[in-house]
């Protein structure tokens, strides 16, 4: 499986021939100035929940790619009055889609969208039947909740917020790879904004400490997991 990461909590994989990007946010992020949005491809957008810095590029993306966007049905009503087409509204719980089994799980955290609409629950998504089974909590608090997780997968990595201020933090996020019982965690949500900025070698050697990998990408940067 391929992973790339765009920069805050934008990131897109590559598996089962279907391209999937999450959380569109690039263009309004000065750290991902040197991506260019017109050349990301997708086959289905992911969106956690409706804040600025997680649909910044949603639009123009979906309307671009023709991707299906597949998020909360407030936050689809959203997209829908501003020009996206191709669209599944979901709420917590899980569906089918060509690419296998997606679960909406609960995130702690608000969703509310630019224009100061409903953005519905905000959420994370497990995806079970990827090539690499792995679980992207969103923008959350830690919660018990997370314990539920190896329930539906067995995971070979996780993307979880490592920020702190909006979100976890990288400690409450070595709690939350123990809840979810995965060694492999790929950091986002930090460094964007004053508020979310942290150490690196720092909050990587706490992971080590503990047994587990915390993997930090450098924004446009493609790897094979």
């Amino acid at each position: 499986m391929k992973f790339t990461f765009y920069g805050h909590s934008c990131f897109a994989i590559e598996t089962g021939g279907n391209k999937i990007l999450f959380d569109p946010f690039i263009s309004g992020n000065e750290l991902a100035k040197h991506i260019d949005i017109d050349k990301i491809e997708a086959d289905y957008i992911l969106v956690s929940h409706g804040h600025g810095d997680h649909v910044g590029d949603l639009v123009h993306i979906a309307q671009r790619t023709g991707a299906k966007v597949i998020a909360a049905y407030e936050l689809i009503n959203w997209a829908q009055k501003n020009g996206v087409k191709n669209v599944h509204p979901i709420n917590l719980g899980s569906t089918t889609f060509e690419f296998g089994k997606l679960r909406f799980l609960p995130a702690w955290h608000s969703s509310t969208m630019p224009d100061g609409s409903a953005g519905g629950s905000a959420g994370g998504f497990l995806m079970p039947d990827a090539e690499k089974k792995f679980y992207y909590s969103g923008d959350t608090a830690l919660m018990m909740d997370m314990q539920l997780v190896p329930r539906f997968a067995k995971l070979d990595f996780a993307v979880l917020p490592i920020g702190g201020n909006f979100t976890m933090d990288a400690d409450d996020a070595l709690i939350a790879a123990e809840f979810i019982q995965c060694d492999k965690i790929i950091g986002v949500h930090f460094d964007t904004f004053g508020y979310i900025k942290v150490n690196h070698e720092e909050v990587i050697a706490k992971f080590k400490a503990a047994g587990k990998e915390l993997i930090l990408l450098e924004i446009g940067e493609t790897i094979s997991i």
